[in-house]
């Protein structure tokens, strides 16, 4: 009975002395891209870091952060790939948004699947998975900003204050997933 006591108070204060529990591994999937290749993530994935992106067209919050992500993309070049699943969005034009907007992203269609497999229920969803298709962040989890009046500013202006903070975070776990 001592012994299981023990063993419950080890149990409850391990994560807090600095044992981190492994990252979990991202569901594999394949998606059509906008030129029509199937591209899968694990193969993604053994090659590079990726980005996934789950965004639409009519997203405040994506259109505020797509242009940080391309600045990420073009900072690491080819050591890092962004894929921007695209989903929630039955309307918008994934094809011409990107290209309208001069981003080099890789774009899946049709990702709606694949975003309740991620658990992403909003715009945009946003994970870094590293070489082992560990999923090393998750834009869900950052704190919102406490910022005075956040609440009452329009969707818009939340992204503006929003967009650079995750982008600030993005490369800090890109930079430790690229000297892993």
């Amino acid at each position: 009975m001592r012994s299981l006591f023990v063993l419950l108070i080890l149990g409850s204060l391990l994560p807090r002395i600095g044992f981190a529990a492994e990252p979990n591994v991202a569901p594999d999937f394949t998606l059509e891209s906008i030129s029509g290749d199937p591209v899968t993530l694990s193969d993604v994935a053994t090659e590079q870091p990726v980005v996934l992106l789950f965004w639409a067209t009519w997203c405040p919050y994506c259109k505020a952060l797509m242009p940080h992500i391309q600045s990420i993309r073009l900072e690491h070049g080819d050591a890092v790939r962004v894929l921007a699943v695209h989903f929630r969005d039955d309307k918008g034009d994934p094809a011409a948004f990107i290209e309208n907007a001069g981003y080099d992203f890789t774009v899946l269609r049709d990702g709606n699947e694949t975003a309740k497999l991620y658990e992403v229920w909003g715009t945009p969803g946003l994970l870094v998975i590293d070489r082992n298709q560990r999923i090393r962040f998750n834009l869900y989890e950052l704190p919102k900003p406490d910022v005075p009046g956040y609440e009452d500013l329009s969707h818009p202006r939340r992204a503006a204050y929003r967009a650079p903070y995750w982008a600030a975070e993005i490369r800090k776990t890109l930079d430790e997933v690229l000297s892993d």
